[in-house]
């Protein structure tokens, strides 16, 4: 959990800092980090209650295929019988659930993914909204990601002076400035778009498998990255050549910041795959705050060495370019292996989200029964999936903007909102099948619905602040 956290928006965070001031960031990663964990244990609880859910279904079709068994021996009964049999039927499973298996009923033992949860505890608006709501946020990860990569290149090999020794030295660049004799560094950009498109781009077209190997070590770079980027911060702090003096509050800076933060903290979409394989799950809760608060002493650390170690407008959209400067390190090696980071472990991680946006696609539009043509299997849906967020990184490579929206609107939607919903309908559904008197055994800590309406306030209101400062700031832009 704590690898799937902390990726690529912790390498937007110290710039977000920066723009919003120390104590409102501080303050804010804290209350959102909090948020993100009480939305994570309802999700727990709704899949706990979706395994319920699936184990009486099961139950019950076996009885039927019991009872049918039964009744063609030969006897029949009157439509009056018929009808009591009917209604013992429908109230006797919830208590012979409840008397033999209520210890395990609610034990999490089948991945039930989001899509399936919304499906089982949603009515069709809700689930449309929910495929809408994931498609969106995943069609924002690609595109930060087709932006990403190419960015790092861009700034590692347009760098002028001695081996990209000026990427970070606080040099403001403009896309028109020359990169290679008459080639801009604009164009330099969609070059390496265009070949970041040409070579992973058709992994949407096939299944991705087998990717453990490369995960492994997108893990361990990841964590040297990250571990360098600090140790070489403090090391420079404690030298005395710390150049920042971040502010206490900047109010501008809040919407990019939430955002940021959102996405950063962003993992209720994959908790099926997470918390399923855990064998003793009796004090999951506890592990993911553990989990919590050590990613939020990590995103604190790493954000503050960073404005305290770069002057505000030196901070680059992506963390990595600061270290590429002679000064800060200089040892080439570690210089290009921070300003590339992004290119490794990104690239690894976007033929998954696409074939996972692809898929979702597929299931929105799968009518029960049919199937697709080959064309539109095969060719449409991989297009829809791959040509979107390629133009929006061919358009913009604003990074931090790009987070921003993504983490204020999509994000916002997964991380707060589905759960809230989700903890609130199982909860309904738990009651109207097995009884007001069963207790899931996974029930979220905040289990008062005080906690539900909260989050969902919280939620709309952020909808609301997000695009009242959008369109107040628009004209600035």
């Amino acid at each position: 959990m704590f690898n799937l956290i902390v990726g690529t928006g912790a390498l937007t965070m110290p710039k977000a800092f920066a723009t919003a001031g120390w104590l409102v960031s501080l303050v804010l990663l804290m209350f959102l980090g909090f948020m993100s964990f009480m939305t994570t244990t309802f999700v727990v609880e709704a899949m706990a209650a979706a395994n319920a859910q699936l184990r009486w279904k099961r139950m019950e079709k076996h009885k039927e295929d019991d009872e049918d068994e039964d009744s063609s021996s030969g006897v029949s009964d009157t439509d009056v019988l018929l009808q009591d049999g009917y209604e013992r039927a429908e109230t006797r499973p919830i208590l012979s659930v409840q008397r033999r298996g209520s210890p395990n009923i609610f034990e999490i033992t089948e991945r039930v993914e989001m899509g399936q949860m919304a499906s089982m505890f949603f009515n069709k608006v809700g689930v449309n909204l929910f495929y809408f709501c994931i498609i969106i946020y995943l069609y924002g990860d690609l595109a930060i990601y087709a932006a990403a990569v190419p960015v790092s290149l861009m700034q590692v090999t347009c760098a002028t002076g001695n081996h990209s020794c000026s990427v970070g030295d606080g040099t403001k660049y403009n896309d028109t400035d020359k990169c290679w004799g008459p080639v801009r560094r604009i164009d330099a950009y969609r070059l390496y778009l265009a070949a970041f498109t040409l070579l992973l781009g058709p992994f949407t077209f096939f299944n991705v498998q087998k990717t453990k190997y490369l995960q492994i070590m997108t893990s361990l770079m990841r964590w040297i990255a990250f571990i360098l980027m600090i140790i070489l911060a403090l090391i420079r702090i404690s030298r005395g050549q710390a150049e920042g003096h971040p502010s206490m509050a900047q109010l501008s800076g809040i919407r990019n910041l939430f955002g940021v933060c959102v996405y950063s903290f962003m993992c209720q979409h994959s908790l099926p795959s997470l918390i399923t394989p855990i064998s003793k799950k009796k004090h999951v809760n506890k592990l993911v705050l553990l989990d919590y608060i050590l990613i939020l002493a990590f995103y604190s650390l790493l954000s503050f060495t960073a404005i305290y170690c770069f002057r505000n407008d030196t901070l680059m959209d992506m963390y990595t370019l600061n270290f590429t400067n002679c000064e800060i390190i200089n040892v080439a090696f570690i210089r290009y292996f921070l300003g590339l980071f992004p290119v490794f472990t990104i690239s690894t991680n976007f033929p998954i989200i696409a074939v996972t946006l692809r898929n979702n696609w597929k299931t929105l539009f799968h009518r029960e029964g049919g199937t697709y043509p080959w064309v539109v299997d095969r060719i449409v849906f991989p297009a829809i999936t791959l040509i979107p967020p390629v133009l929006v990184a061919f358009c913009t490579h604003d990074l931090e903007s790009l987070v921003g929206i993504t983490g204020a609107y999509a994000g916002n939607g997964i991380q707060y909102l589905i759960p809230a919903f989700l903890a609130y309908c199982s909860r309904k559904d738990t009651q109207l099948v097995f009884g007001s008197g069963t207790v899931n055994k996974h029930l979220s800590p905040f289990r008062h619905t005080f906690w539900i309406v909260f989050v969902l306030i919280w939620g709309f209101s952020c909808f609301v602040f997000v695009t009242a400062n959008i369109v107040l700031s628009e004209p600035k832009l």
